[in-house]
C-alpha cells in the first residue's frame, strides 16, 4: 500500500511518464511489470489521463486546472518536443482573432502529428529548422500544487501570424509580397490591432522569405 501511496504522489504534478514511475518503482523495489499494473489500474479507474503513449497527467489536475489556457498550452508543449504554440492558437492569446479555436495548434520541427486525447486536441505542424525561431517563453499559472508554474512557449504575434500564412498558402507558392495584406484581411485578422513594432516585423520577415524563394 505504502508503494502505491508514493505512485500516487506524481498525481500531483501537471504530467509525469511511466519512465518516472518505474524510476520510482525501482527505488520502492518494485519490478517495471508492477508498476505497469499500477498505470493499467489508474487508467482503468479514471484516476489518470493518457496524453500519449507513456505520459500522462492526473485526473484531478486535470480537473482543477483545464479551464486555464496556460496548461493547456504547457501541455501542448510537452506532448511534442521541441514546439511551441502558434497560428490561431496564439493569434487568440493575443487577442488578434475572434476565431473559435477547438484544437491548439503548435509548430514544431519535427513532423506532422495530431494527438486526440481526454485532455484536448493537439495539432503539431512541421516546418524548416531555420524558420523554427522566434518564440519565447511566457510565464503561466502557478498552480496549488507543489507551486509548479505551468510556462510555455509561445510563437511572437509577427510569428503566429507568419506561420498561419506560411500553411496556409503552402509556403507562400505563388504569393507575392503585395498580396499579403489581402490575405490577412480574408483571415479577418484586423493586423492594425497587433503593436506597431511586432506588424514591422510580420511584414519584414514575409518579405524576406517571399524574396528569397
Amino acid at each position: 500500500m505504502k508503494s502505491k501511496e508514493k505512485l500516487e504522489q506524481l498525481k500531483s504534478l501537471p504530467h509525469f511518464s511511466k519512465d518516472s514511475l518505474c524510476q520510482l518503482g525501482k527505488q520502492l523495489g518494485l519490478a517495471d511489470s508492477t508498476v505497469d499494473t499500477y498505470i493499467s489500474r489508474f487508467l482503468k479507474y479514471k484516476e489518470i489521463l493518457q496524453l500519449k503513449k507513456g505520459l500522462y497527467t492526473s485526473s484531478d489536475f486535470f480537473s482543477k486546472n483545464k479551464t486555464d489556457i496556460s496548461y493547456s498550452f504547457y501541455l501542448a508543449n510537452i506532448i511534442r518536443t521541441p514546439s511551441y504554440v502558434s497560428l490561431w492558437s496564439a493569434l487568440q492569446f493575443y487577442n488578434l482573432t475572434t476565431e473559435t479555436i477547438y484544437s491548439i495548434t503548435s509548430v514544431t520541427p519535427k513532423v506532422t502529428r495530431n494527438y486526440t486525447t481526454k485532455a484536448g486536441s493537439f495539432t503539431y505542424k512541421s516546418i524548416k529548422k531555420g524558420l523554427f525561431s522566434d518564440f519565447s517563453l511566457m510565464q503561466g499559472k502557478v498552480t496549488d500544487e507543489q507551486m509548479t508554474r505551468l510556462d510555455f512557449f509561445i510563437a511572437s504575434p509577427a510569428k503566429a501570424l507568419f506561420d498561419l500564412l506560411y500553411f496556409k498558402t503552402h509556403q507562400f507558392r505563388g504569393v507575392r509580397f503585395e498580396d499579403v495584406k489581402i490575405l490577412v484581411e480574408e483571415l479577418r485578422i484586423d493586423i492594425d490591432e497587433m503593436d506597431k513594432k511586432e506588424r514591422l516585423k510580420f511584414y519584414t520577415m514575409t518579405r524576406k522569405y517571399i524574396n528569397n524563394e
